[in-house]
């Protein structure tokens, strides 16, 4: 069990396993407020060990940097879902640690998190877990065609495949090195949405206004809100399930769930519970410059033990993710920095760009979140951002 959250004001130093691009602006929210901040990642030039404090360059399980962590940080975080649990539970037995080990394994296994769901009283698609080739001939064939997903460390699409037959789901499953799985069945989409709650150690719950989000090869591409396509009734049910969810484990910061939206027995719209995130989400970036505390803002609170206040919402917004394919959109074998001043030309047009040296295809290298009076207007801008940088329109 880690340490009760206490309240720490400004001037205490908050920690944070993992240096990505979530660690970069957590450290910023951190220090926008008056703490300092220490970050642990091996990577010498990681993009939040570059802005903190303190950065402990070293893997997430070594003990020395483990103890030198809870040494200087009063209070620990963690921006990667893959952070190892028992790293978790070593800092937990001196320091407050938000979220707690236990939910984040549970977070890192795609069959823990699907029966976590049931357990909360929030529908997930039908599944079924394959370890074995006894598990994998008993599969039910209702669940054909699905995706076959690794039950661990598979995130943006990595470690899924498709599969229509039981002849095909043989192939995926030996593909994939006969590693753990959960078999999903396929579901209709209508869309895809996203909750971000914020939960402090007092049971207290926050939520975001709901995002409807577009993934293009699994990894999140745009992210509107208001939602555009979803009624009020659908996103109260959202968030509710979000609380819930976050409530029966527990749990305290800031996590994310992703859900489909599918058709009923009746036609009317549904949530499917489909994967959350221990961790502010990328379809929250927009938190920052649209609503009056941003998902990082709301994950200092909760790991210092501060009030959480229920974020408002102040313009509509549009974020296209940036992927690192911009920079060859105009030579696939040499990088050429994408227009950025005629984007920033814009009026509502906010870049955020993470702090990589280097752009690679695939790579998430930054947003850019156009905000606007209106949710036509935000939408407007943001297709012409498309139609400068070269993004497909939505």
């Amino acid at each position: 069990m880690s340490a009760p959250v206490k309240t720490l004001l400004p001037g205490a130093t908050l920690g944070v396993m993992g240096g990505g691009q979530l660690g970069r602006m957590f450290v910023h929210a951190a220090q926008s407020m008056g703490y300092a901040t220490a970050v642990l990642d091996a990577d010498p030039t990681s993009p939040a060990g570059l802005v903190s404090h303190h950065h402990l360059a070293a893997a997430y399980t070594d003990t020395a940097a483990l103890a030198e962590l809870a040494r200087v940080a009063d209070a620990v975080t963690t921006e990667f879902e893959n952070v190892p649990a028992p790293a978790l539970r070593v800092l937990a037995q001196s320091r407050p640690v938000a979220p707690g080990a236990d939910a984040v394994a549970i977070c890192q296994d795609r069959a823990a998190e699907k029966a976590h769901f049931q357990r909360a009283g929030v529908p997930c698609a039908p599944y079924a877990v394959v370890d074995s080739d006894a598990a994998l001939a008993s599969v039910d064939a209702a669940l054909l065609p699905g995706i076959l997903k690794t039950a661990t460390l598979g995130y943006d699409g990595k470690g899924q495949v498709r599969v229509a037959t039981r002849d095909e789901l043989t192939q995926a499953w030996q593909k994939l090195g006969k590693a753990r799985c959960v078999l999903e069945q396929m579901l209709p989409l209508q869309n895809e949405l996203s909750v971000i709650v914020a939960r402090g150690g007092d049971g207290d719950a926050v939520t975001f206004p709901v995002q409807q989000n577009l993934h293009r090869d699994g990894i999140l591409a745009v992210t509107q809100v208001p939602a555009p396509q979803v009624s009020a009734e659908l996103a109260e049910d959202a968030a509710r399930c979000a609380k819930a969810i976050a409530a029966s484990m527990g749990y305290v910061g800031v996590l994310c769930v992703e859900f489909f939206v599918v058709a009923g027995a009746d036609d009317s719209p549904r949530l499917v519970a489909n994967e959350m995130a221990p961790r502010p989400h990328n379809s929250g970036h927009y938190t920052i410059d649209a609503c009056d505390v941003s998902q990082f803002d709301l994950q200092v609170r909760c790991m210092a033990g501060l009030p959480l206040i229920a974020p408002r919402l102040h313009s509509p917004a549009v974020m296209l993710n940036l992927l690192g394919d911009l920079w060859f959109a105009a030579d696939a074998h040499v990088a050429h920095t994408p227009r950025w001043a005629e984007v920033l030309a814009l009026p509502g047009a906010h870049l955020h760009l993470y702090g990589k040296a280097d752009a690679r295809p695939g790579r998430k290298m930054g947003h850019l979140t156009i905000t606007g009076a209106t949710a036509s207007e935000a939408l407007e801008r943001a297709l012409q951002a498309c139609a400068i940088l070269g993004l497909p329109a939505f």
